[in-house]
């Protein structure tokens, strides 16, 4: 029979097992459901980036479980600072997010009100913003985490006690380490596709509130090579891809020669995804073709259909909505299928979706650069407190963060590989962590160190 202590050990994992598993039998079907959709609507796609959707984001519900499983194998010591740990997290993490919401809220209520359905339209903001929140504040949490809890121990002489009992600060930091990495996994998740998919859905849901519509994309210009036909949508509704017309649309016919052939505009535009068939409402269209015949105005048509019913066409929304998206509000699959995609192509910038790829991969490892970052400063043997370790760790983050926008900017206008715009931050920081580390294991001073850096 098993023990007490051991039951009340593995239980936590046992029970968070069990939740997440519920949320991802929740979630996953859902999100199957937006991938077959999103694959019929892009079969160019690349089905495999986007059927691992719903796998990523079953991982993501169980990733707290592993998190409880290693605490409950580790060692008492570690469990102590994995608490530590934890509790200066969530502390600092909480206080981030109410410092967020309360601005976020301030600078927004006049458009919640306005859209005359206040709370529902919060709650969905809401919701759809903590995926975006998460990678873009996990990493300052875990710094002022790690500098509270670090600095709290060793204010009461508990980190000497520690190394007293034969573990070297390497050994110490370990769990956190491994704490660290767990958290910047999920923000790999949340990375795939849903943090930067956030961003466009939060636009959409304040231009419902300010106008009523919910847009994906706005003045939106595609050209399909060999049809002789430029569109213009105006407004691209969230929800396309089930049947929700496009607003203010503009369509302009070429002959093969180049010249005018007709131009329409259209209130509505839906495709009937059955019979491949657009049907057009409130349609005015003007004959170009005399333009060039003596003619010096078009010629308006009347008497046309309402709606308009035109077969034949091979254009579809999705294809229509590629040149409006924007490579930040992109996963991984959105981006790599782009690529691929667009690998023979001259118009689009291909390096700033190639920089914003790389980036998706690179951006959670901030996660653990910073854990390796505050360790060595958050660990303090004197008397005098952290407040200097907690100055400089706080610059640090400043200049990474100063550092990752420079070299995106640098990557996507091609003055940087894609490779080091997105990977670049995380080496320097890293190879600046290790050398503190080094220190702190050797007893040298480290503002020693780092004062050798800058000119006296």
């Amino acid at each position: 029979m098993l023990s007490s202590p051991f039951i009340r050990r593995f239980l936590p994992a046992v029970l968070l097992t069990l939740l997440g598993l519920g949320a991802a039998s929740f979630l996953a079907p859902r999100e199957i459901v937006e991938v077959n959709d999103h694959l019929t609507g892009f079969p160019d796609s690349d089905a495999t980036a986007h059927l691992l959707r719903p796998n990523v984001l079953s991982g993501l519900c169980l990733i707290p479980a592993l998190a409880a499983l290693y605490y409950a194998m580790v060692r008492a010591l570690d469990r102590y600072l994995i608490r530590q740990f934890l509790g200066g997290f969530m502390l600092c993490f909480v206080s981030l997010l109410a410092i967020w919401f309360i601005s976020d809220l301030t600078n927004n209520i006049g458009d919640f009100r306005e859209s005359g359905n206040t709370f529902s339209l919060m709650g969905k903001y809401y919701l759809a913003a903590f995926p975006r929140f998460f990678v873009d504040y996990a990493p300052y949490g875990l710094l002022l985490g790690m500098l509270y809890s670090l600095g709290k121990l060793s204010r009461g002489q508990e980190i000497v006690s520690m190394i007293q009992t034969g573990r070297g600060v390497a050994r110490l930091i370990l769990p956190l380490i491994i704490m660290g990495a767990l958290i910047g996994i999920i923000c790999l998740g949340f990375n795939y596709r849903w943090a930067p998919a956030s961003a466009g859905y939060q636009d959409a849901l304040m231009g419902q509130a300010t106008d009523g519509s919910l847009s994906k994309a706005r003045n939106v210009v595609y050209s399909e090579d060999g049809e002789n036909r430029l569109w213009l949508v105006g407004s691209f509704p969230y929800e396309y891809h089930r049947g929700e017309p496009l607003k203010n649309v503009i369509i302009r016919s070429f002959t093969k020669e180049g010249k005018p052939e007709w131009r329409m505009k259209a209130e509505t535009a839906e495709w009937d995804r059955e019979t491949n068939d657009w049907k057009f409402s409130g349609v005015e269209r003007w004959d170009l073709t005399k333009l060039f015949d003596g003619e010096i105005l078009p010629h308006f048509e009347e008497e046309l259909p309402d709606p308009l019913i035109v077969n034949g066409w091979p254009e579809t929304p999705w294809q229509l909505i590629k040149p409006g998206l924007r490579a930040e509000q992109l996963g991984i699959p959105g981006l790599y299928s782009w690529l691929v995609q667009n690998r023979k192509s001259e118009w689009g910038n291909k390096r700033r979706f190639l920089t914003q790829w790389h980036y998706r991969w690179a951006q959670p490892g901030i996660c653990l650069a910073i854990v390796l970052l505050a360790a060595p400063l958050g660990i303090v043997f004197s008397r005098r407190g952290a407040a200097g370790g907690i100055a400089l760790a706080v610059f640090l983050c400043i200049g990474m963060l100063f550092s990752s926008t420079v070299f995106l900017a640098l990557g996507e206008s091609g003055y940087l590989s894609p490779v080091w715009a997105a990977w670049g931050t995380n080496v320097l920081a890293t190879v600046l962590a290790l050398v503190l580390i080094q220190r702190r294991l050797v007893g040298r001073p480290i503002y020693q160190t780092l004062r050798k850096l800058f000119p006296s």
